[in-house]
C-alpha cells in the first residue's frame, strides 16, 4: 500500500508539471485621457448612453431599430463567424477529450484455414476464432502537453466568441453609417429637386425673355447650362442613394431587387457621446479582447512545443476473451489482458517514447511557437494602438463637424439673403444674368454642404460608438482575458 501511494503521490505531482510560461497580458503604454476629448459644449445634441442593450436605439428611429434587428438575425457575414465560434467550441471539446482515457471495443469471427505447407503445421489447420474485448489508451499529462493544448484551444475558441462580438459590432455599425448616409442622401436630393424645378422656371423665363428682345442668347446658354448640370447632379445623387439601399438589403440579408425603404418621416438626432477612459477599451472592445486571448492561446502552445522535448508515457490496456468455440468464449480460460505495451494481440505500442534524434524538427516547431507568441502580441498592442487611433479620429470628428455646422449654417442663410438680393435687382434690370447663376450655384452649394456635413456628423458618431465598442461587453463578459 505504501508503494501505490508513494506511486499516486509521484503521478500528481509530475501531472502538475507545466512547461508553457506564466502567462501577463502584454504590457501597454495606455493614456490617461484623450486628446480630443476636451471639454466642448455640443450643439444640438443629446446625452446618450452606450452602455446597456442596443445601441441604435440611442438614435430613435424606428425605421433604423427594424432593420438592425433584422441585422442580427439574417446577415451572413454575423452567421459566418457564429459558425465559426461553433467550430473553435467543438475543436475545445476535442483537446478537452484528452483528458480522458479512450476505450474501443473490439470484436472479431471468423473462419480460418492455415496452409499446409508450412514449416510446424498446426493440428487443427481449419477453425473459428471468436474475439470480444476492449482497448483501452490514456496520456498521462506528466509536463503539461495536454492541458497546455487544451487551455490553448480554449482560448481560441474564448477569442473566436470576440471575433463573433467583433463582426456583431462591425455589422451593426455598417448598417447604420449606411442608413444615415442614404437619409443624407435622400435630403440632398430633396435640395436638388427643388433647385431643378427653381432652374426649369428661370430657363423658361430667360428663353421668353430673349425671345422678346429683353436677353441676350448668352443669357439662354447660361440658363440651360445651370439646369442641365442641376439635374446631372440630382441623378447622380439617385445612383447613391440607390447603392447605399443595394447594400443596406445586403447587410440584412435580403436581395437587393427585394428591398425598398421609405424616405425618412422625421428628422434625424443628433447625439453626444461621452467617451470612456482609454483603459476601459481593453475591457469593452471585442478584437482587443480577442487578440488578447490569441496572445494567451500563443503562450499555451509555447508549453506544448517544449513538452515535445520530454517523454510521453501513454497507458494502454488491452482486455477481452478469443475463443474458436462460441460456446466457450466468454469463461476464464478465453480471458486475454495485456497492460503498457500491447493494444491487441498483434498489435505493439510503446508505453513511452521520447525523440532522440528528428533533424532539428522538434527545436523547428519550438521556435515556430516562439515566433507566433510574439507575432500575436505585436498583433495586440497594434489594435490597442488603432483602437485609441479610431476613438481620438471619430472625437475630433464629432467636435470640427459641430463647428463646420454652425458656421455653414451662417454661410447657407447668408448665400440665400444673397440669392434673394440678386433676383431682386436682375427684376429691376441692374444685375446681370450671370449675377444669378453665380448666387443661385453659391446658394446650392451652400444648402448641399450644409446637408453633407450633418451626415458626416452622424456617421461620425456612430463610428465613435464602434470604436468604443458599442455595447458588447454586456453580452460577451465571458469572453475577456483573465
Amino acid at each position: 500500500m505504501k508503494k501505490w501511494g508513494v506511486i499516486g503521490i509521484l503521478a500528481i505531482t509530475l501531472t502538475a508539471c507545466s512547461l508553457a510560461p506564466k502567462y501577463q497580458r502584454p504590457e501597454m503604454s495606455i493614456p490617461d485621457h484623450y486628446q480630443e476629448a476636451g471639454k466642448w459644449i455640443p450643439v444640438n445634441t443629446t446625452a446618450a448612453d452606450i452602455s446597456h442593450g442596443p445601441w441604435w436605439e440611442i438614435y430613435q428611429d424606428q425605421a433604423l431599430n427594424a432593420l438592425e434587428s433584422k441585422v442580427t438575425l439574417a446577415n451572413q457575414n454575423l452567421k459566418l463567424a457564429f459558425y465559426r465560434y461553433q467550430e473553435a467550441r467543438a475543436l475545445a471539446q476535442v483537446a478537452r477529450s484528452a483528458y480522458y482515457p479512450t476505450i474501443l471495443g473490439i470484436g472479431n469471427a471468423d473462419r480460418q484455414s492455415a496452409s499446409g505447407n508450412i514449416a510446424n503445421v498446426p493440428n487443427n489447420s481449419l477453425f473459428n476464432d471468436t474475439l470480444i474485448g476492449a482497448d483501452f489508451s490514456y496520456e498521462v499529462d506528466v509536463f503539461g502537453r495536454v492541458r497546455n493544448s487544451v487551455r490553448a484551444s480554449e482560448s481560441s475558441a474564448k477569442a473566436s466568441a470576440a471575433d463573433l462580438a467583433a463582426v456583431n459590432l462591425s455589422s451593426h455599425a455598417e448598417l447604420a453609417s449606411d442608413y444615415f448616409s442614404l437619409r443624407g442622401s435622400e435630403a440632398q436630393l430633396q435640395v436638388l429637386e427643388r433647385t431643378v424645378a427653381v432652374y426649369k422656371k428661370a430657363l423658361d423665363l430667360t428663353i421668353q425673355r430673349h425671345r422678346g428682345g429683353a436677353a441676350p442668347e448668352a443669357d439662354v446658354d447660361q440658363a440651360k447650362t445651370q439646369y442641365e448640370n442641376a439635374k446631372t447632379l440630382t441623378t447622380e445623387t439617385r445612383l447613391k442613394i440607390a447603392q447605399l439601399q443595394h447594400a443596406i438589403a445586403v447587410l440584412i440579408g435580403e436581395a437587393p431587387a427585394d428591398f425598398t425603404l421609405g424616405r425618412a418621416t422625421a428628422p434625424l438626432k443628433n447625439i453626444m457621446i461621452t467617451p470612456y477612459l482609454p483603459s476601459t477599451l481593453l475591457e469593452r472592445r471585442p478584437d482587443i479582447a480577442a487578440a488578447a486571448l490569441r496572445v494567451e492561446a500563443a503562450n499555451a502552445n509555447i508549453g506544448v512545443a517544449r513538452a515535445a522535448f520530454f517523454p510521453h508515457f501513454n497507458l494502454i490496456t488491452a482486455i477481452g476473451f478469443e475463443s474458436q468455440s462460441l460456446s466457450q468464449l466468454i469463461s476464464m480460460p478465453s480471458l486475454f489482458w495485456s497492460l503498457g505495451s500491447a493494444t491487441a494481440l498483434t498489435t505493439v505500442q510503446p508505453a513511452a517514447s521520447v525523440v532522440l534524434f528528428d533533424g532539428g524538427k522538434v527545436r523547428g516547431l519550438l521556435n515556430q511557437a516562439n515566433a507566433v507568441y510574439f507575432q500575436t502580441v505585436a498583433q495586440y498592442r497594434q489594435t490597442v494602438l488603432t483602437a485609441l487611433q479610431e476613438v481620438e479620429d471619430n472625437l475630433v470628428a464629432i467636435h470640427r463637424l459641430d463647428q463646420e455646422n454652425k458656421t455653414q449654417t451662417a454661410a447657407t442663410i447668408a448665400a440665400r439673403r444673397a440669392l434673394q438680393q440678386a433676383q431682386y435687382r436682375y427684376s429691376g434690370g441692374i444685375a446681370t444674368f450671370l449675377d444669378i447663376v453665380v448666387t443661385e450655384n453659391t446658394a446650392l452649394q451652400a444648402e448641399l454642404a450644409s446637408v453633407d456635413i450633418k451626415t458626416r456628423r452622424l456617421v461620425a458618431s456612430v463610428q465613435l460608438i464602434k470604436a468604443l465598442g458599442g455595447g458588447w461587453s454586456i453580452e460577451c463578459l465571458e469572453c475577456l482575458p483573465k
